[in-house]
């Protein structure tokens, strides 16, 4: 399995629509040359409108709604986030999870919606440092993998994040056996629930900087990373870039 690693910035409340405006065009006239890594930029939903990049560099909304329309103030449907020209929705984040309250149930009801409308949803998974220090890291994954992604038909158009909750904003990396070992568990509970999943992307978000960025790609199941704070500055973001791109390239 060779699959496309996918790089992903998530400027969660940061950055008016023209500041993101002019990072995006820096940043895709630094990396015009990249080949073989798609890049998707996730802004807040002020900063998708006229986000007009061209492969391999997708924009992606941070959440949605999964009503079409209604008395939801302050929701964004996954059709005015189409209609912006977003490619992907960003669901389950442990910010959406642990300080906003959703519940499996409603990233799942997101999650559908996502797909029916033709875009591909990122669903992020992850244990809090409580549930890994009582052996429940697995359990945890498993919860989540299967109430959110319960009566999908496929796989095909998902991509799983895995970010340790502990590890996200911290400055605390998991290290390189504590990756492998959760992404070998996703990706065993993706395996049980649908057997073609083995082409799904699994990607790892926690504190992922220039300086542990080709280290981290070259853990195995990892097929690229969601970032937080190093996406927020230009030259860190086309730097991890960079070094996961140069080693794809080792391996074609």
């Amino acid at each position: 399995m060779n699959l496309r690693p996918i790089v992903a910035g998530n400027w969660k409340m940061h950055k008016t629509p023209t500041e993101g405006a002019s990072f995006v065009e820096t940043t895709v006239n630094l990396l015009l040359d990249i080949q073989h890594v798609s890049v998707i930029f996730a802004p807040p939903f002020t900063g998708l409108f006229d986000m007009d990049v061209p492969p391999p560099f997708y924009s992606a909304a941070q959440n949605c709604h999964w009503e079409e329309k209604g008395a939801f103030t302050g929701e964004i449907s996954v059709s005015m986030i189409q209609e912006c020209g977003a490619e992907f929705v960003i669901l389950g984040h442990s910010e959406r999870r642990h300080v906003f309250g959703e519940s499996d149930d409603w990233i799942n009801r997101k999650v559908k919606a996502v797909l029916a409308g033709d875009l591909k949803p990122i669903l992020c998974v992850g244990e809090t440092l409580d549930q890994r220090e009582a052996g429940q890291t697995e359990l945890v994954l498993k919860s989540q993998l299967e109430q959110g992604l319960a009566s999908m038909d496929s796989l095909k158009e998902i991509v799983i994040a895995y970010e340790p909750v502990w590890a996200i904003g911290t400055g605390v990396t998991a290290n390189n056996e504590q990756v492998e070992l959760a992404h070998t568990s996703v990706r065993k509970i993706l395996k049980e629930l649908y057997p073609e999943s083995y082409n799904i992307h699994v990607l790892y978000g926690g504190s992922v900087k220039p300086g542990n960025a080709e280290e981290l790609i070259q853990v195995p199941g990892v097929n690229g990373f969601l970032i937080g704070g190093a996406s927020l500055d230009v030259e860190s973001f086309t730097s991890i870039t960079r070094t996961v791109e140069t080693v794809q390239m080792r391996t074609l």
